[in-house]
């Protein structure tokens, strides 16, 4: 009889924490007593499986997530979590991937910069003189906060630079800023629904769900030029969140709507104060 090679057969002894392991898995570790070198297929399969949870987890985790609304939210909060990816993780991905496609796509359609450089000058009808101390202007979802006047180097660095440094300093901290939201986003719901039982750690459950729903949304948005698709998904970002809060939080609709009005007001200052920090730290430790 063939004896099997001792780098495919199961170990006696767990290679991993010395504990005896007569089967095929150690019962103190988990480990598998049966090694032998990964493939490059395996290789490739557990990098998929475990960093990008790219298996029968995410679909199941995307069609709740993405057509059924609220309903993720309630299957873990129903103790049903095995079969879905990690709350977390599913808004770490998809923050990541939303940024990135924000940045190699169009990021001028979100930010954008210019400043007013030609001006009539006092010297005469229909002379052009350039101001070069014109202050910037900075344009986020259709705002134009004032950036701080005291930064004379920023005023005085051309357009193009000021441009660079913006979009720069954005996607550099925005990331970080949309999560440390997250929180706040669940003290509101805490504040809207107090009285109903519900623990600061389900609104951040649902803050993660919800907000993992609008990065996917706005990430197709920017990838498909047809302007139909757009104001479809536009019209379901805007309908998701009030129905997602009317399934989780059971309440009347009128309630609802108005909860998620307040909401949504104090999480776009929120946000927008959070942008224009983002835009200001990158300003202030530039190089």
């Amino acid at each position: 009889m063939k004896t099997a090679s001792p780098s495919t057969s199961p170990a006696s002894t767990c290679h991993n924490c010395n504990t005896n392991a007569p089967g095929n898995f150690c019962s103190a570790c988990g480990q598998a007593t049966t090694l032998h070198v990964p493939s490059a297929r395996e290789f490739l399969h557990e990098f998929v499986a475990h960093y990008v949870a790219l298996e029968g987890k995410l679909w199941r985790t995307l069609a709740l997530l993405l057509f059924r609304p609220g309903a993720l939210s309630n299957e873990y909060l129903a103790g049903r979590r095995v079969r879905y990816v990690e709350p977390l993780r599913v808004y770490l991905t998809f923050s990541i991937l939303f940024f990135a496609i924000l940045k190699f796509s169009s990021p001028d359609v979100f930010l954008t910069v210019h400043s007013q450089k030609a001006q009539v000058s006092a010297h005469g009808p229909g002379q052009i003189a350039e101001n070069k101390s014109s202050p910037m202007q900075v344009s986020i979802l259709g705002q134009t906060p004032t950036l701080p006047r005291q930064w004379q180097d920023f005023e005085q660095l051309p357009t193009a630079e000021k441009q660079k440094l913006v979009v720069d300093s954005f996607f550099h901290y925005a990331p970080y800023a949309m999560f440390c939201l997250m929180p706040l986003f669940a003290l509101f719901l805490k504040i809207l629904y107090l009285g109903s039982g519900r623990r600061y750690g389900e609104h951040f459950l649902f803050a993660l769900h919800s907000n993992a729903f609008a990065f996917i949304t706005m990430a197709l948005m920017s990838l498909i030029p047809v302007d139909i698709v757009r104001l479809a998904l536009g019209a379901w970002l805007l309908a998701y969140l009030p129905w997602a809060m009317w399934r989780v939080y059971p309440s009347g609709k009128l309630a609802t709507v108005c909860r998620w009005l307040l909401l949504m007001a104090a999480y776009c200052l929120a946000m927008s104060l959070a942008i224009v920090a983002c835009i200001a730290m990158g300003v202030m430790l530039r190089h």
